[in-house]
């Protein structure tokens, strides 16, 4: 005993699109932190250019890091901040 669906599946006869199709191809940014440059606590210089103004730490979009160098940036601005070598808070006085 066999029942058979009188449903049409019209949802299967449609071509499947692709959504990406009219987008713009992705770039390929270029990372700010150079092959040489070692992502250290005492490396001041290139920690400063990862917070902002106020001493906050940048998200990895705004400094097109990748999510492991993101997370190793933030373990170093952390330290230094701990050991006195960068402020909590920038005052704007």
């Amino acid at each position: 005993m066999k029942q058979t669906m009188d449903k049409p599946k019209r949802y299967l006869d449609k071509p499947k699109r692709s959504f990406r199709r009219h987008l713009t191809p992705i770039r390929r940014h270029l990372s700010p932190i150079g092959s040489g440059d070692r992502i250290d606590y005492k490396n001041m210089s290139l920690i400063s250019r990862f917070i902002s103004e106020q001493g906050k730490i940048l998200s990895g979009r705004v400094n097109r890091l990748t999510s492991k160098q993101q997370r190793l940036m933030t373990n170093a601005i952390k330290r230094a901040r701990i050991l006195s070598l960068l402020p909590f808070l920038y005052n704007e006085n």
